[in-house]
């Protein structure tokens, strides 16, 4: 008798979505500083996920920041630093969707009380000349993390509290910064023409690799998360592509976040 084969993909299947995690962050964390022989500590309040590394690079290379040692993750480092009273932990170079999820759990389990994503991405629909910022409102699911937080939707959404919040913070400023749509993809070397021209057709902003699951697990996990796509290419498509302006941006990503703790803590 042949055996009847389930239509979900494996991803969809027993997916029991408000059901406990048997694996938590705190159990990780607890292991690690044992193994380490580290003492618990808090994070900064505001923490700021750096993907390509560049908000960090820069500060370590003008002496602005110092490695917590008591960051007891086993796959990142965590720094700290001050602008004015504000101070950030950062984390250089989580890519993709759930090494970005995977960071962002430790980090609300830390201490961390408002996550801050400014990544690379690649430009889909040309509103101007690269670089600039996109705060993103909502980012397409093409990718495998988000299904393991909510159900299967086509977006993930930002918070609309913390959008209203940020209605107004980047008005007239001489930095571009943008709002609207992405797509999260896992794949970023399978973007294909047609993928892209579906892509566009749905007013897609930007391609990048963490929001849609970061919001997901925004969502599922009551967090407060706000995602930036800074839109730095034509995806290697034209000469002299990935300019990411003064300091590789970070001068302008670090405004942006002390802009956004400003206006959603306040």
């Amino acid at each position: 008798m042949q055996k009847e084969i389930d239509p979900l993909p494996p991803i969809l299947r027993n997916k029991q979505h408000e059901a406990g995690s048997v694996f938590t962050p705190e159990s990780i964390l607890r292991e690690a500083r044992r193994q380490k022989g580290l003492n618990e500590v808090s994070v900064p309040a505001i923490c700021v996920l750096d993907p390509d590394g560049d908000i960090v690079r820069y500060l370590k290379s003008a002496d602005r920041t110092l490695r917590d040692a008591g960051w007891a993750c086993y796959h990142t480092e965590l720094y700290r630093t001050k602008r004015g009273d504000l101070e950030l932990g950062i984390v250089p170079c989580a890519v993709g969707a759930s090494f970005a999820v995977l960071i962002a759990e430790q980090l609300f389990a830390s201490g961390c009380k408002l996550l801050i994503s400014v990544t690379s991405s690649g430009q889909l629909i040309a509103l101007r000349q690269p670089p600039y910022f996109v705060l993103i409102d909502k980012a397409l699911r093409d990718e495998g993390t988000s299904y393991h937080y909510l159900p299967p939707a086509e977006f993930s959404h930002a918070s609309t509290d913390l959008l209203g919040r940020l209605s107004s913070a980047f008005v007239n400023w001489d930095v571009p910064v943008e709002r609207g749509a992405t797509w999260t993809t896992d794949a970023p070397f399978r973007e294909t023409a047609e993928a892209v021209a579906a892509m566009r057709t749905k007013g897609l902003l930007a391609v990048e690799m963490e929001a849609a699951a970061l919001y997901a697990f925004a969502s599922a996990r009551n967090k407060p998360v706000i995602c930036f796509a800074y839109v730095t290419n034509q995806m290697a498509r034209v000469e002299g592509d990935f300019e990411k302006g003064e300091a590789d941006g970070a001068v302008d990503a670090l405004r942006i976040v002390a802009a956004v703790a400003c206006a959603c803590l306040r």
